[in-house]
């Protein structure tokens, strides 16, 4: 029997995959206490040992991270070091083997020499994933803060940046989710009654209160705290997107709120949309190649899949998910991916022999 953990190791979550004889059998994420102190890493992986107790008993551990970038660290290879190391004490006598994107997997010794192809490099697991299923595509991938979006071609990923500068550089990185981002970092006007006014440069709203008014966002995808401290209901999101313009929540209808967050939303939609456009266009995506949504965001990858009109496919159900963990599958793509690669691993991306 095949029993494999897929771990995508954040400095927000640490999310993990347990998939049994290729096939994920549960998924769970475990937030990281808010302190700052490494050792909120170990907590967290000590509650999710105790979450599931299967963890201690698998026999293999396939490792991606974004946590390096914690400011717990003073560098990003210090990081890697420090989660490299947490994942053998936490495996203790089972093998692990460290993504690095471009490089493959790697050893751990190996992992922690060659950081820079380790660091953050989560995205390209859920891409090299989804590459080996459907050979052309574009994979996009929103989260709560940043969004990825990997062109496919003949079944790998093909970015043309790589780490987040680049990416960034490149179209493939765009640092807008669907919670934790300002709403002031979609549009420095906005309608409102009639006229175009200024939005406010403060985070008095973010797009959690955009997409919890619009009735998109999923239930538990926000389980940060609201920029005023204050609930997250349909009206006390509406009195934070007030604050953006100047207002109070008296000065329109709950209606106009309503309209205003999905003005709000069809704008990321057009970005998105914009962005995806240019990379179709400069890699020579076939026109029926589809569009993968992963992350809590997904549902504006699908509008984006709609507005480009092409075939949408949900990560969940290429990863072979069954139906009742599709949804985690999808929200936690990159530990999910890391356990189907790491079975699936071909002569063109093999697991180390310490690894197998």
């Amino acid at each position: 029997m095949s029993d494999i953990i897929g771990w995508d190791l954040g400095g927000a979550n640490l999310k993990f995959c347990r998939q049994v004889d290729g096939r994920p059998v549960a998924i769970m994420q475990i937030p990281c206490p808010i302190i700052p102190d490494r050792r909120k890493f170990d907590d967290a992986a000590e509650a999710a040992l105790a979450a599931m107790p299967e963890i201690a008993k698998a026999r293999r551990h396939a490792v991606t991270m974004t946590g390096e970038l914690s400011d717990v660290f003073e560098s990003r290879p210090e990081g890697v070091t420090y989660l490299v190391d947490l994942m053998l004490g936490l495996a203790k006598n089972a093998p692990v083997c460290v993504y690095g994107g471009r490089a493959g997997f790697l050893k751990p010794v190996d992992a922690i020499k060659r950081w820079e192809d380790v660091a953050s490099a989560n995205w390209h697991g859920t891409a090299a994933f989804a590459a080996s299923v459907v050979g052309d595509g574009l994979l996009i991938d929103i989260g709560t803060t940043t969004a990825d979006l990997i062109p496919l071609r003949k079944g790998v990923p093909c970015p043309r940046g790589y780490s987040d500068g680049e990416r960034l550089t490149e179209g493939e990185l765009i640092y807008r989710g669907v919670v934790r981002t300002p709403v002031m970092a979609l549009r420095p006007t906005a309608p409102f009654q009639g006229r175009m006014q200024g939005v406010a440069a403060e985070k008095f709203a973010t797009l959690a209160d955009i997409y919890r008014l619009t009735g998109a966002l999923p239930g538990d995808a926000d389980p940060y705290p609201t920029a005023d401290s204050r609930g997250k209901s349909g009206p006390e999101s509406a009195a934070r997107l007030a604050r953006m313009l100047g207002r109070d929540l008296e000065d329109a209808t709950y209606a106009e709120w309503v309209a205003l967050a999905e003005w709000f939303a069809a704008c990321q939609c057009e970005d998105f949309v914009n962005a995806a456009f240019a990379l179709i266009d400069r890699d020579g995506i076939p026109p029926d190649a589809p569009v993968i949504g992963a992350g809590c965001g997904r549902f504006v990858a699908e509008a984006v899949a709609k507005r480009l009109q092409r075939p949408y496919r949900d990560f969940g159900a290429l990863a072979g998910a069954p139906a009742d963990l599709r949804g985690k599958a999808a929200d936690y793509a990159p530990a999910v991916a890391m356990a189907l690669l790491a079975e699936k691993s071909s002569a063109t991306n093999p697991l180390p022999e310490s690894c197998l």
